[in-house]
């Protein structure tokens, strides 16, 4: 029986996995999929060795707390390939621990899928020649990444429509429109403050504090999505200013029932950007992960995955310091009280799903073939 090793570190990764995952699986009945993801992967019968939740560190500081951990997996992963006898692996994004692992799995022969390319051109550029050297395929989402990789050498690129336009394929079709001023009874906002520890608790504070600055002029009420695989007791502390909670899996039901977001950067806020859903966008890290972006990374683009596609400001950021009830509530309240703001916002928000086409082809077909061949 064939084997395959799958690896979704991230909660992100593993919404990845699932726009081709149930197909994967159908075009290759007699493959064993194995290897690190969440509940959905594990629901759609893929062995776990690891648990996403092991590896929800992100940062340099968290990072290094997990070193040991890391490494571990690194052994454990490599030796249940070599024991299987695998011969594929699809690595999804989670580039600082993929890249090592695939490094490795390219030395036993094993032909590495890379599902959503390292953002080496953010940083470490470099990685384009060990992807080269390393990756059987390269599945690029950006609309222009293709091209960057090609001209650093890596040739067995392919460029796929962003992932989250297939888990949202039919959920797009009919978006809520939400004209200026449908929030006049009740302004819903919703809170994306993450799927890390680290980042729920530190931005859900800052945005509930935004929240209570909004409710002194408008009747206000506030929508949370938890992820599953952080403990509940994060969300506890603030259950008395949430009026409606939805699971991970309901996003889709959030972002069509409200009208504003206050969310952590990540592949969340493209899914409001396509939902058509001012976002305000907001990272913070420890002062250690501060000190080296800063000193150590060149890149000086946005953050955001909205902004990156459409190459201009569509949603604020706000970085570090920045993130404060004040500013978030500064931008809020212009959306409610601009009409042209808003409306031109909302226009640029239309165009998003165009940015994101990639190539005509199947990728679980193609995946399929890689592991019969």
């Amino acid at each position: 029986m064939p084997s395959c090793l799958v690896i979704a570190g991230e909660k992100s990764g593993e919404e990845h996995a699932m726009s081709f995952f149930s197909e994967l699986k159908s075009l290759a009945p007699t493959t064993e999929f194995y290897g690190v993801g969440g509940d959905e992967l594990k629901a759609q019968g893929m062995e776990l060795l690891y648990h996403l939740k092991d590896f929800s560190s992100m940062g340099f500081s968290e990072v290094i707390g997990q070193i040991p951990f890391y490494f571990k997996a690194l052994n454990h992963l490599e030796n249940e390939v070599l024991k299987r006898g695998t011969k594929v692996a699809i690595l999804i994004d989670f580039q600082g621990f993929n890249m090592k692992l695939a490094s490795r799995l390219s030395k036993l022969g094993v032909k590495i899928l890379y599902y959503v390319a390292p953002q080496a051109w953010a940083w470490k550029a470099h990685r384009a020649k060990k992807l080269s050297d390393t990756v059987h395929t390269l599945f690029t989402i950006l609309p222009f990444e293709k091209n960057w990789f090609m001209e650093r050498g890596v040739n067995q690129v392919r460029s796929v429509p962003h992932p989250l336009m297939l888990t949202y394929k039919n959920e797009l079709i009919d978006i809520p429109a939400k004209p200026y001023g449908s929030w006049d009874k009740k302004l819903k906002i919703l809170l994306l403050p993450g799927s890390r520890k680290f980042e729920i608790h530190t931005l859900l504070p800052k945005f509930i504090e935004s929240i209570k600055i909004l409710k002194e002029k408008y009747s206000v009420e506030v929508h949370l999505v938890k992820v599953s695989h952080v403990e509940d007791d994060i969300y506890k502390y603030f259950k008395s200013e949430i009026d409606v909670w939805y699971e991970s899996t309901e996003l889709t039901s959030a972002m069509r029932e409200c009208h504003l977001s206050m969310a952590a950067s990540g592949t969340v806020t493209l899914s409001t950007a396509l939902f058509e859903l001012p976002t305000v966008v907001c990272y913070q890290a420890s002062l250690l992960n501060e000190f080296v972006f800063y000193n150590f990374i060149k890149y000086q683009g946005p953050i955001s995955l909205t902004n990156i596609i459409h190459d201009k400001m569509i949603f604020p950021e706000f970085v570090q310091e920045q993130v404060n009830a004040l500013q978030i509530t500064r931008v809020i309240k212009t959306w409610l009280e601009d009409e042209s703001a808003y409306n031109q916002l909302k226009h640029k928000l239309k165009n998003t799903k165009n940015l994101l086409s990639g190539e005509d082809f199947s990728v679980p077909q193609f995946m399929s073939q890689v592991i019969y061949e």
